[in-house]
């Protein structure tokens, strides 16, 4: 007696037994299995519904991200030490050097902070605060332009390095990069200020608002104190950079309100869908979300990953409340914008493909082609 075809791929004709369907023939490999053991002859294994054998292989599901937790602090204090015109350095043990280079950065910051405050007090940015000019609408920029375009709008980020190529573009004038951008059709510049890994600088934001660029202003900084947040409105910026991983929820509610007090609005970047579920707990007015493609543990990057976390239910909550998204990293051609605009993402991030250009302004319509 046959099974029924709607029955077929879960029926046994040996046992007469229904099976619920499995999705793939790797997953009804241990229940055929079973049947096989309790029914030994050759024949009587071959009577397993054959469609139920063949059922082809899923193919194997792409794990997203672990979230990554990131130290604020070296457990064991700084790895040198300045003693007049001499530096120790200090014996580490294990455990205690940064566990990757998003850390080693973060460590380092609490220094340049302290050497910052010491050339330029928190009063005297608060004098420069008041005499910046007022704050633009990021958010509001990205969203009219991705509205008038159907494309996803582009923040263009200026940086002369980075850690894993070195100087980039070695004529770096931040203003005529800045100008470029604007002229080709960014919707947004990214200032990177890191001066140590990414040969960045306050200044260069200073110069490019100075400079007359009408487009909105992003401060990219590895921020852990509101300080820098103080500094990034004095020289002009609209919007900053935060980093889940590298700030616990208390902390990214402090930074957040010392944001927004100052009329700053804020990119939220997460590596995971941990993370994204981490940051909706909180108060995310004035803030958009950007999803980093690269993995904070080996710094691979996969275009994927903006898909993996905005198809997950926490990416689905996120876009019901309408907060804007933004793909970062790993954009580098009109396909990697189309990839990112069919995951959800409505803005992307992209430096170094661009910045590397003689003509910056050819490279941004080249990619929003």
């Amino acid at each position: 007696m046959h099974a029924p075809a709607e029955l077929h791929g879960s029926f046994c004709s040996v046992c007469s037994k229904v099976l619920r369907p499995q999705p793939s023939r790797q997953n009804l490999q241990p229940r055929l299995r079973s049947h096989q053991r309790r029914y030994s002859t050759k024949q009587q294994r071959m009577a397993v519904c054959p469609q139920a054998v063949s059922a082809p292989e899923a193919p194997p599901s792409k794990a997203p991200p672990a979230e990554v937790t990131i130290r604020r602090r070296a457990p064991a204090g700084s790895s040198t030490q300045p003693c007049g015109q001499f530096t120790f350095k200090v014996p580490q043990n294990d455990g205690e050097e940064p566990q990757n280079k998003l850390e080693e950065i973060v460590w380092y910051k609490a220094k340049e902070i302290e050497d910052m405050k010491y050339i330029m007090p928190t009063e005297r940015l608060a004098v420069m605060m008041k005499a910046a000019p007022p704050p633009r609408d990021f958010i509001g920029a990205l969203k009219a332009k991705a509205e008038a375009t159907g494309r996803p709008a582009l923040i263009a980020e200026v940086k002369k390095a980075s850690p894993s190529k070195g100087v980039i573009q070695p004529n770096f004038d931040p203003a005529k990069i800045a100008k470029a951008y604007e002229a080709g059709g960014a919707a947004c510049i990214s200032v990177l200020t890191c001066a140590r890994y990414f040969q960045g600088s306050f200044d260069n934001l200073l110069a490019i608002r100075k400079a007359g660029v009408n487009c909105p202003l992003l401060c990219k900084e590895f921020v852990v104190e509101a300080y820098q947040l103080f500094k990034a409105r004095a020289c002009g910026a609209d919007a900053v950079l935060l980093i889940a991983a590298v700030l616990p929820n208390k902390d990214l509610q402090y930074l957040m309100r010392a944001a927004r007090k100052i009329k700053l609005q804020i990119l939220l970047e997460v590596h995971s869908i941990g993370e994204l579920e981490r940051v909706l707990q909180l108060d995310l007015e004035g803030t958009m979300l950007g999803i980093n493609n690269r993995d904070l543990q080996t710094f691979e990057v996969d275009l994927d990953n903006s898909k993996i976390i905005l198809s997950s239910p926490a990416g689905q909550e996120a876009q019901r409340r309408g907060l804007l998204f933004a793909g970062e990293s790993g954009i580098f051609t009109p396909e990697h914008v189309t990839h990112a605009q069919q995951a959800g993402c409505q803005a992307i991030l992209v430096g170094e493909s661009l910045v590397k250009e003689s003509d910056q302004a050819a490279a941004v319509r080249q990619l929003l082609a």
